[in-house]
C-alpha cells in the first residue's frame, strides 16, 4: 500500500472467501504485499506476508573472485549495505587466513558498523515508524510521513535527519562512500581515518549522544501514554536469537550465538557461529520467496524465533556503555522478569541500541589505532569462510566456499529479515483478527497490518531468495516481436 489506497479482490467462488490485498506494503525497504482471506461475515480466515521480488545473489555470485564479494553483496540493499559488506569481509578473513585482524583494522570495522547501526536505526524510527506513532495508526494517510512529522514536530524530525547524517558521515570516512563503500577487504581494511577527520566527528559526538538519549525518552513517553496498545498490539511469544560478546555483553560486530525460549530460559549459549548449520534450518513455502528459518532441535513448528533489537537487548547480560545500560535495565524491569514480546517494543529497544551506538562511537573516536598504518593481516589460506554479524535488523550470516582458482564455488546467506519471517506473519495474523475481523475495511484499519510489519524494520530486498523455487524463462524476440528462441529453467 502506498499511502492512501488499498486493493480489494474477490477470490474464486469455490471457496466462498473474499481476498483483500495490501500491495505493496509501504514505508519498508523492498517490495512485499499482504493478503487476507475473509469469510461472508468478514471474519479473517488467513493472513500472509508475501515477498514478491527475487534477488539471485546466492547464484550469480558463484564464479566471481572472492575479493570482489564484499563489494558485490552489499548491492543487496541501499539501507544496510555496510552490514553485508562487513559480514562478507569477516567470512573471507578465514579464506585469506586472517585469524586475527590488526588492531587498526578491527577498530575501523567496528567504527564503520556502529555508524551503520546509528544511521539505520535513525532512518527507521524517525522517517518510517514515527508517523504512525506520533499521529496514530488511523490518522490521515497524507500526513503519515516524514514531511508530516517535520510540520508537526520539527525538532524531532530535525534530530532524526541529523542523527542519520552523522552515521552516514562515519560510514563515508571508514568505507569511502556513504552507500556501497569499499573500506573492508578480506583480511582487514584499505583505509584509515585521519586525526583531522576524527576531530571533525568528535566535535559533534556530544550532541549526537544527547539526541540519542532524547530519542529513547520519546519512545518511552509514547509507550507510557498508551501501554495497553504498546504491550498488546500484535503480541506473540517466541524464542529469541542473537550474538552476544565473550562476557555476555551486547556486541553488534562479533560474538557467539545465544538462544532463549519464550520465557527467557537459555536454550543454547556460547554456540560457535562456524557451526550455524547445526543450529538453524530453513523451510521453503510456496507462497513467498523468503525462507522460514527455525531451530533444528525444535523443528519448524516450535523452533521459529525472532531476532533484532528486541531480541538483542533482552538476550545480552549487559551493555558496555553506561547510558544505554541504564536504559536496558529499565526496559528489562518493565517486563517484570519475563521477556517482552510485543512488536511495538522493538522501537524502544531500537532506540536503546541507537544510544549504545552513539556512545560506542564516542569511545572509539579518540583511539589512535583508527589512524594506524597496519591495516591488513593474512595467514594460512582456507577454502571456506563464515561471517556472522548483528545487522540493524538482526543476525546476518554469510557463508562462502572458494575453489582452487580463488573463485566462489558456493554462497549461502541467511539475512536478518529472513529470521523474522515467521514472527512478522504471526504478528499480522494477530493484528488482523483483533482489529479487522467483522469490520468494514478502511485504509486506516489496514494500516494496522503495516504498522506491525514496520515494527520489525524489515529489509525485504535483502531477504528474498528461494533456491530451487524460482522458475525462470528467457525469450529472444526479433525486431517484429516474434519469439525466435526460448530458454527455461525448471521450477
Amino acid at each position: 500500500m502506498r499511502g492512501e489506497h488499498f486493493e480489494l479482490e474477490t477470490a474464486a467462488a469455490a471457496d466462498g472467501l473474499r481476498r483483500v490485498a495490501i500491495d505493496p506494503v509501504s514505508r519498508v525497504e523492498g517490495h512485499g504485499k499482504v493478503t487476507l482471506l475473509l469469510d461472508e461475515n468478514d471474519q479473517v480466515q488467513q493472513v500472509r506476508l508475501h515477498i514478491v521480488e527475487f534477488r539471485g545473489f546466492e547464484a550469480f555470485i558463484r564464479g566471481r573472485p572472492y575479493w570482489e564479494v564484499p563489494v558485490m553483496v552489499q548491492r543487496l540493499c541501499g539501507i544496510c549495505p555496510v552490514s553485508h559488506h562487513l559480514a562478507a569481509a569477516k567470512a573471507l578473513d578465514h579464506v585469506v587466513g586472517a585469524s586475527q585482524l590488526t588492531a587498526s583494522a578491527g577498530k575501523l570495522r567496528r567504527l564503520m558498523h556502529y555508524g551503520q547501526i546509528l544511521q539505520s536505526h535513525a532512518l527507521h524510527f524517525f522517517h518510517l515508524a514515527s508517523p504512525d506513532l506520533l499521529f496514530g495508526f488511523e490518522s490521515e494517510a497524507g500526513r503519515r510521513n516524514i514531511v508530516g512529522v517535520a510540520a508537526a514536530y520539527p525538532e524531532v524530525a530535525r534530530q532524526g535527519v541529523l542523527l542519520r547524517r552523522f552515521g552516514q558521515e562515519v560510514i563515508r570516512l571508514t568505507a569511502g562512500k556513504r552507500i556501497h563503500g569499499t573500506g573492508a577487504i578480506p583480511g582487514g581494511v584499505n583505509r584509515a581515518v585521519s586525526r583531522q577527520e576524527r576531530d571533525g566527528l568528535l566535535a559533534d559526538i556530544g550532541q549526537i549522544v544527547g539526541w540519542s538519549r532524547d530519542a529513547v525518552q520519546l519512545v518511552k513517553r509514547l509507550h507510557a501514554a498508551d501501554p495497553a496498545l504498546y504491550d498488546v498490539f500484535g503480541t506473540f511469544r517466541s524464542n529469541i536469537v542473537s550474538l552476544v560478546g565473550s562476557d555476555g555483553e551486547l556486541d553488534f560486530y562479533d560474538g557467539q550465538l545465544r538462544v532463549r525460549d519464550a520465557d527467557g530460559g537459555i536454550l543454547v549459549d556460547g554456540f560457535d557461529v562456524a557451526n550455524y548449520q547445526q543450529l538453524i534450518r530453513e523451510e521453503v513455502k510456496a507462497w513467498s520467496y523468503m525462507k522460514f528459518p527455525f531451530l533444528a532441535a525444535l523443528g519448524p513448528q516450535q523452533g521459529w524465533y525472532k531476532v533484532g533489537p528486541l531480541a538483542r537487548v533482552q538476550n545480552c547480560d549487559r551493555i558496555a556503555t553506561p547510558l544505554a545500560e541504564a536504559e536496558r535495565r529499565e526496559f528489562i524491569d518493565y517486563g517484570r522478569g519475563k521477556p517482552i514480546h510485543a512488536p511495538l517494543a522493538y522501537h524502544w529497544a531500537r532506540m536503546i541500541e541507537l544510544l549504545h551506538a552513539a556512545e560506542t562511537i564516542a569511545d572509539l573516536l579518540p583511539d589512535e589505532a583508527l589512524s594506524g598504518s597496519e591495516l591488513v593481516a593474512s595467514g594460512e589460506r582456507s577454502r571456506e569462510g563464515i561471517g556472522v554479524i548483528e545487522a540493524p535488523r538482526g543476525t546476518l550470516i554469510h557463508h562462502y566456499q572458494v575453489d582452487d582458482n580463488d573463485l566462489v564455488s558456493s554462497c549461502n546467506l541467511i539475512v536478518s529479515t529472513t529470521h523474522n519471517n515467521q514472527p512478522m506473519n504471526e504478528a499480522i495474523r494477530r493484528v488482523a483478527r483483533r482489529y479487522l475481523g467483522g469490520r468494514e475495511l478502511t485504509e486506516g484499519l489496514l494500516n494496522h497490518i503495516e504498522v506491525a510489519i514496520r515494527a520489525f524494520d524489515p529489509c525485504l530486498s535483502c531477504a528474498t531468495h528461494a533456491l530451487g523455487q524460482m522458475p525462470l524463462q528467457l525469450e529472444l524476440l526479433d525486431a517484429a516481436g516474434t519469439v525466435v528462441g526460448r530458454l527455461a529453467s525448471a521450477s
